[in-house]
């Protein structure tokens, strides 16, 4: 079985910002013993502000970017050293990888980290994975590790994605609220999992719930199973991964979209956005069919062939994703018009559809 474990910073750290040792290497301990059974397991971890902020006897949280990016360049070196210390006491060997939004929704990089990670599970190596703090810009950050082990979860197929955290799974309301109820599975994904989730992260950490539900967004269509659980509980992984009922658990789409899609869906840059009629909307939604030039109304953007970009209604609501046949000033020209037109119009035609069905993915 392939497992990505997510641990967060809450559950990393102390309060004061200072790295909880002991939680550490208890969850080395937890990682070394699956894959001694067989189980390969890939560990996305946070920590690495938070560590930073502990090695300067910082306690709260700094806002500006230089800052953070400062505290994390101290820290992750910190971080990975313990981590190594520890999986080196069961024998394990761990890889590092740094990564950045960009190095997923560029197509090349994107399969780079999946032979990658493949030939390191092969290897039978413990990769560690956060976010590249250190040299990140808002523009290029993927924003938090919950959304990030979940990309790494689907870029490998993995079988299960298990996010440790500081509270027991997600509530029916506030779990601060006396009534609240936890919730055992979640069979089907809605945007009204996102009402219930709420809320932000702690004063060290940037995720909250709402993070953890993109994150299940992600995972439940590309066919993974997800749990969120308490990573204080005894032997928490292990338990989880023999099939114990701890937390909450998502499960997947019965008919997942491949792996090309969600990297369409999730992955690539969008370099521009199509405005579409109803007739085209309906047609997309709910008959399966490509988008025809005929239903553009408008487009904003400069996109070349092969790009990504975006598919809204009138109303701006987002209701796919695509890879384009046409570039930006080639649509601008055939928009509205029959497909038997755009020869006429351009003075040649690459292809009926401005959308395939097989390169567009529904997104609402």
């Amino acid at each position: 079985m392939k497992i990505v474990v997510k641990v967060g910073t809450s559950t990393l750290t102390y309060e004061n910002g200072q790295l909880n040792l002991e939680m550490m290497e208890k969850i080395s301990r937890q990682i070394s013993n699956l894959q001694n059974r067989g189980d390969k397991v890939i560990l996305v971890t946070s920590g690495a502000i938070g560590a930073g902020m502990g090695k300067l006897n910082i306690s709260k949280r700094p806002k500006t970017l230089p800052e953070k990016q400062s505290l994390a360049a101290i820290g992750q070196g910190l971080l990975i050293e313990l981590y190594e210390k520890f999986f080196n006491e069961y024998g394990k060997t761990t890889a590092q990888l740094l990564l950045t939004k960009d190095d997923f929704s560029i197509r090349d990089r994107y399969l780079n980290i999946s032979y990658t990670l493949s030939n390191l599970l092969k290897y039978n190596v413990v990769p560690i994975i956060n976010e590249n703090d250190t040299v990140t810009v808002d523009e290029i950050k993927i924003g938090d590790n919950d959304t990030l082990s979940a990309l790494v979860a689907s870029i490998i197929e993995a079988d299960l994605l298990i996010i440790l955290t500081d509270i027991d799974g997600l509530y029916d309301k506030d779990p601060r609220e006396p009534d609240a109820k936890l919730i055992d599975v979640v069979e089907e994904f809605t945007d009204k999992l996102f009402e219930i989730a709420g809320g932000t992260g702690t004063n060290l950490g940037t995720g909250g719930m709402y993070t953890k539900i993109q994150a299940a967004k992600i995972c439940y269509n590309s066919g993974v199973k997800m749990v969120i659980a308490n990573g204080k509980l005894d032997n928490v992984l292990n338990r989880i991964a023999n099939g114990e009922k701890i937390g909450t658990l998502f499960m997947p789409a019965q008919n997942p979209i491949s792996n090309r899609k969600v990297w369409i869906a999730f992955n690539a840059h969008l370099a521009g956005k199509l405005v579409i009629d109803d007739g085209a909307k309906q047609a997309i939604l709910n008959k399966g069919k490509s988008l025809l030039p005929s239903g553009i109304i408008s487009t904003t953007g400069e996109y070349s062939v092969g790009d990504c970009v975006s598919i809204v209604d009138v109303d701006n609501r987002e209701i796919a994703r695509g890879l384009i046949n046409y570039t930006s000033f080639e649509v601008n020209k055939i928009k509205g018009l029959k497909s038997t037109e755009i020869d006429k119009i351009l003075g040649y035609k690459s292809y009926d559809e401005v959308i395939h069905r097989d390169n567009l993915v529904v997104i609402s």
